[in-house]
């Protein structure tokens, strides 16, 4: 495990600001854990037909990815939620009995959401295997009609699962999925979920998870930072973080290989000199480890300082370009433009900055397609603001991941 430490200072006539980028990165050569996941396949009547089909085969290329070490289970709802395969390991027999049940998937009527993650989750939890943190995988295209549905009831599901050890990671399908649920779900446990157009877009959407889950090196990553110098510090990342004593404490969750794991926060500075204490913990092959990290601080000139303000801009970009489509869905034009306009100069200033490692280009494509919607009335609205909302839901966990290895694989 590399972990790095780089602070900016940056100031103007109404104060001084210090940004602290902390990143943990695998050399990339160190063996992948093996994983514990149970499969939860929406099987409603929206999926009928194409989405099913393409659900189903990316459920069974994750099945062909796994190892006789690594344990999967599949569970599937519509308005009843049933564990159709217990958390078995992927031997022989094993990847049989999954691909047995997956090819026997038909839809059905309603939507148990909540019951099926609180079902899923309690087949992980009876099941012991030493060395293997148990993992949820979600997959589901519309909002919940049976059952608890209040995003009270979700937050509390999601928080209440990260706090019993159990990460959460989902997929939503198209146009009618709650992303505000999906969110609840994932985020407290350090994931971001993604966002898939249309039933075309599964395999690479799955090879995204796939990075993450069949590449995981370190596991319950997290970094305690304890300012000097500051008269406040925030966590710019919606990581679960905590106030201890005269220091932040950020979870960042579990390290992949391809998978950098960063957190930003920004302070506004006292007089006088500053600096800031940080110390990684993290467990590596059933051990858990420590290690000071020396913060370097740096200009806003240098290829660092430019990743640490570009990562600035960015987070600044996804929250104005979700607002700006939200404002939208309500009519709100006002808001809407100006929100754009926020999102348009924190692009400019990212493409200005050109860092290694942010890709400015991503962002372009929705950002046109908002101003066309503020426009011209055009587009998919339901459609982009998901979309828009998985974007924000990333980068805020800091979830960039390669997908050129798992693309096209069977």
């Amino acid at each position: 495990m590399n972990w790095t430490a780089w602070a900016v200072e940056k100031g103007d006539s109404e104060g001084r600001d210090a940004h602290v980028l902390v990143t943990a990165e695998t050399s990339g050569d160190e063996p992948r854990a093996p994983v514990m996941v149970n499969l939860v396949l929406d099987r409603s009547g929206s999926m009928k037909g194409a989405p099913l089909a393409a659900a189903v085969e990316a459920a069974q290329q994750f099945v062909d990815l796994a190892g006789p070490d690594d344990y999967l289970g599949l569970l599937l709802f519509d308005g009843v939620a049933e564990q159709r395969v217990p958390v078995l390991p992927m031997d022989s027999r094993g990847k049989r009995q999954m691909k047995e049940a997956l090819a026997d998937v038909v839809t059905g009527r309603g939507t148990a959401l909540h019951h099926a993650v609180e079902l899923g989750a309690r087949a992980l939890q009876r099941v012991l295997v030493p060395g293997r943190r148990p993992r949820l995988l979600l997959l589901t295209d519309g909002e919940p009609s049976v059952g608890p549905d209040t995003q009270d009831a979700f937050d509390s599901l999601g928080l209440r699962l990260s706090q019993e050890g159990l990460s959460v990671h989902a997929l939503g399908l198209a146009r009618h999925y709650v992303a505000e649920i999906l969110s609840a779900l994932t985020l407290p446990s350090g994931n971001a979920f993604e966002h898939v157009d249309g039933p075309e877009g599964l395999a690479e959407a799955m090879g995204a998870v796939v990075s993450h889950l069949f590449g995981e090196v370190a596991q319950g990553a997290s970094v305690r930072v304890q300012p000097s110098g500051f008269a406040s510090l925030t966590s710019r990342h919606a990581y679960p973080t905590k106030a201890e004593d005269d220091a932040l404490v950020v979870t960042l969750g579990d390290v992949s290989r391809g998978l950098a794991r960063r957190v930003l926060l920004t302070g506004r500075l006292k007089a006088g000199d500053w600096t800031a204490a940080v110390h990684a913990t993290f467990n590596e092959r059933g051990e858990m480890k420590h290690h000071k990290v020396p913060l370097e601080r740096v200009t806003a000139e240098s290829p660092r300082g430019k990743v640490v303000l570009s990562l600035n801009h960015e987070i600044d970009l996804v929250a104005a370009e979700t607002a700006a489509w939200l404002s939208l869905a309500r009519k709100d034009m006002p808001r809407a433009e100006s929100q754009l306009h926020e999102a348009e100069e924190n692009l400019r200033q990212l493409g200005g900055l050109a860092a290694d490692g942010v890709p400015v280009k991503r962002h372009v494509e929705r950002l046109g397609d908002l101003r066309a919607a503020i426009e011209r009335g055009e587009g998919d609205i339901p459609l982009l603001i998901r979309r828009a909302q998985s974007a924000r839901a990333g980068t805020h966990v800091s979830q960039v991941i390669p997908l050129a290895a798992f693309r096209g694989r069977k």
